[in-house]
Protein backbone atom coordinates (compact mmCIF):
# COMPACT_ATOMS: atom_id res chain seq x y z
CA UNK A 1 0.00 0.00 0.00
CA UNK A 2 1.41 3.53 -0.70
CA UNK A 3 1.60 6.18 1.61
CA UNK A 4 0.88 9.61 0.46
CA UNK A 5 2.91 12.89 0.77
CA UNK A 6 1.70 14.32 3.62
CA UNK A 7 2.09 18.27 4.31
CA UNK A 8 3.57 17.86 7.76
CA UNK A 9 4.44 21.03 10.26
CA UNK A 10 8.27 20.79 11.22
CA UNK A 11 8.31 22.85 14.03
CA UNK A 12 6.70 22.14 17.71
CA UNK A 13 2.85 23.00 16.54
CA UNK A 14 0.91 21.90 19.77
CA UNK A 15 -1.33 23.70 22.64
CA UNK A 16 1.07 21.93 25.37
CA UNK A 17 4.65 22.83 26.29
CA UNK A 18 7.34 20.64 25.14
CA UNK A 19 8.37 17.54 27.25
CA UNK A 20 12.36 17.66 28.32
CA UNK A 21 11.58 13.91 29.47
CA UNK A 22 10.91 13.03 25.64
CA UNK A 23 11.30 12.57 21.98
CA UNK A 24 9.47 13.94 19.41
CA UNK A 25 9.42 12.93 15.85
CA UNK A 26 6.11 13.50 12.46
CA UNK A 27 5.30 9.64 11.54
CA UNK A 28 2.90 8.65 8.65
CA UNK A 29 1.42 5.01 8.56
CA UNK A 30 -1.56 4.18 6.09
CA UNK A 31 -4.94 2.19 7.28
CA UNK A 32 -6.59 -0.72 5.03
CA UNK A 33 -8.63 1.83 3.49
CA UNK A 34 -5.36 3.38 2.18
CA UNK A 35 -5.83 6.82 3.72
CA UNK A 36 -2.38 8.13 4.95
CA UNK A 37 -2.71 9.01 8.53
CA UNK A 38 -0.58 11.48 10.34
CA UNK A 39 1.05 11.45 13.71
CA UNK A 40 2.86 12.74 16.94
CA UNK A 41 5.62 9.89 18.00
CA UNK A 42 6.66 10.44 22.08
CA UNK A 43 9.73 8.22 23.07
CA UNK A 44 11.47 8.60 26.61
CA UNK A 45 14.33 9.78 26.46
CA UNK A 46 17.56 7.07 27.02
CA UNK A 47 15.37 4.01 26.98
CA UNK A 48 16.42 0.96 26.43
CA UNK A 49 14.92 -2.50 25.09
CA UNK A 50 11.59 -2.99 23.87
CA UNK A 51 9.05 -0.71 25.61
CA UNK A 52 5.38 -0.67 25.97
CA UNK A 53 3.26 1.08 24.08
CA UNK A 54 0.23 3.55 23.34
CA UNK A 55 -2.00 4.81 20.75
CA UNK A 56 -4.13 7.77 21.30
CA UNK A 57 -6.69 9.88 19.56
CA UNK A 58 -9.59 12.22 20.36
CA UNK A 59 -12.06 14.20 21.17
CA UNK A 60 -14.04 14.13 18.04
CA UNK A 61 -13.12 17.09 16.10
CA UNK A 62 -9.63 17.79 17.64
CA UNK A 63 -6.23 16.99 16.70
CA UNK A 64 -2.81 15.62 17.98
CA UNK A 65 -1.40 18.79 18.70
CA UNK A 66 -4.30 19.24 21.01
CA UNK A 67 -5.52 16.77 23.99
CA UNK A 68 -4.74 13.33 22.75
CA UNK A 69 -1.06 14.67 22.26
CA UNK A 70 -1.03 15.49 25.48
CA UNK A 71 -2.36 12.40 26.74
CA UNK A 72 0.08 11.13 24.24
CA UNK A 73 3.44 13.22 25.78
CA UNK A 74 2.73 12.40 29.32
CA UNK A 75 2.53 8.51 28.81
CA UNK A 76 6.20 8.64 27.36
CA UNK A 77 6.83 10.60 30.17
CA UNK A 78 5.73 7.15 32.23
CA UNK A 79 7.76 5.02 30.11
CA UNK A 80 5.16 4.26 27.07
CA UNK A 81 6.62 4.41 23.48
CA UNK A 82 3.21 6.40 21.65
CA UNK A 83 1.68 8.23 19.22
CA UNK A 84 -0.56 10.87 18.66
CA UNK A 85 -2.69 10.60 15.56
CA UNK A 86 -5.00 12.65 13.42
CA UNK A 87 -7.84 9.96 12.00
CA UNK A 88 -8.76 9.59 8.34
CA UNK A 89 -10.46 13.00 7.25
CA UNK A 90 -8.72 15.28 10.09
CA UNK A 91 -5.75 17.53 10.66
CA UNK A 92 -3.05 16.40 8.59
CA UNK A 93 -3.98 12.76 8.29
CA UNK A 94 -5.58 12.39 4.46
CA UNK A 95 -9.03 11.37 3.43
CA UNK A 96 -11.43 13.35 1.70
CA UNK A 97 -14.77 14.54 2.62
CA UNK A 98 -12.79 16.61 5.40
CA UNK A 99 -13.76 16.74 9.20
CA UNK A 100 -16.12 13.68 8.86
CA UNK A 101 -16.45 10.19 10.81
CA UNK A 102 -16.95 7.39 9.77
CA UNK A 103 -17.05 4.37 12.66
CA UNK A 104 -16.05 1.85 10.20
CA UNK A 105 -13.14 3.59 9.09
CA UNK A 106 -12.35 5.21 12.59
CA UNK A 107 -12.01 2.19 13.70
CA UNK A 108 -9.76 0.90 11.16
CA UNK A 109 -7.84 3.88 12.25
CA UNK A 110 -6.94 3.13 15.91
CA UNK A 111 -5.97 -1.02 14.27
CA UNK A 112 -3.67 0.60 11.96
CA UNK A 113 -1.76 2.61 14.70
CA UNK A 114 -1.75 -0.60 16.21
CA UNK A 115 0.07 -2.16 13.03
CA UNK A 116 2.34 0.82 12.90
CA UNK A 117 3.37 0.06 16.69
CA UNK A 118 3.75 -3.78 16.62
CA UNK A 119 6.42 -2.92 13.66
CA UNK A 120 8.86 -0.43 15.57
CA UNK A 121 11.81 -2.36 16.99
CA UNK A 122 11.51 -0.35 19.92
CA UNK A 123 8.01 -1.59 21.08
CA UNK A 124 7.28 -4.80 22.92
CA UNK A 125 4.14 -6.29 20.53
CA UNK A 126 2.62 -7.90 23.30
CA UNK A 127 2.34 -4.54 24.53
CA UNK A 128 0.20 -2.46 23.23
CA UNK A 129 -2.53 -0.80 24.09
CA UNK A 130 -4.94 2.35 23.02
CA UNK A 131 -6.12 5.55 24.26
CA UNK A 132 -9.42 7.14 23.09
CA UNK A 133 -10.86 10.28 24.25
CA UNK A 134 -14.38 11.91 24.42
CA UNK A 135 -15.92 10.81 21.20
CA UNK A 136 -13.16 8.46 20.25
CA UNK A 137 -13.42 6.26 23.43
CA UNK A 138 -16.07 4.51 21.13
CA UNK A 139 -13.82 4.05 18.33
CA UNK A 140 -11.17 2.43 20.68
CA UNK A 141 -13.54 0.22 22.54
CA UNK A 142 -14.40 -0.97 18.77
CA UNK A 143 -11.17 -1.59 18.00
CA UNK A 144 -10.06 -3.28 21.32
CA UNK A 145 -13.32 -5.78 20.82
CA UNK A 146 -11.93 -6.24 17.67
CA UNK A 147 -8.17 -6.58 17.46
CA UNK A 148 -6.65 -9.24 20.02
CA UNK A 149 -2.67 -7.55 19.81
CA UNK A 150 -4.66 -4.38 21.81
CA UNK A 151 -3.79 -5.43 25.70
CA UNK A 152 -5.04 -2.22 27.24
CA UNK A 153 -7.92 -0.10 25.95
CA UNK A 154 -8.73 3.23 28.45
CA UNK A 155 -11.74 5.10 27.23
CA UNK A 156 -11.88 8.62 28.36
CA UNK A 157 -15.24 9.94 27.47
CA UNK A 158 -18.73 10.90 27.92
CA UNK A 159 -20.67 8.86 25.22
CA UNK A 160 -20.22 6.50 22.61
CA UNK A 161 -19.74 8.31 19.20
CA UNK A 162 -20.01 5.32 17.51
CA UNK A 163 -23.95 4.52 18.95
CA UNK A 164 -24.17 8.38 18.35
CA UNK A 165 -23.41 8.30 14.78
CA UNK A 166 -26.03 4.98 14.29
CA UNK A 167 -28.86 6.32 16.16
CA UNK A 168 -28.25 9.80 16.80
CA UNK A 169 -28.00 11.08 19.85
CA UNK A 170 -30.10 9.26 22.92
CA UNK A 171 -31.50 6.79 20.14
CA UNK A 172 -33.58 9.73 18.91
CA UNK A 173 -32.70 8.68 14.85
CA UNK A 174 -35.30 6.35 13.49
CA UNK A 175 -35.00 6.72 10.04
Amino acid sequence: MTIEKLKLTKEWDKTFPKSDKTEHTKVCFANRYGITLAADMYMPKNCEGKMPAIAVCGPFGAVKEQCSGLYAQTMAECGFLTIAFDPSFTGESGGNVRYMASPDINTEDFMAAVDFLSLNDKVDPEKIGIIGICGWGGMAINAAALDTRIKATAAATMYDMTRVNAKGYFDAEDS
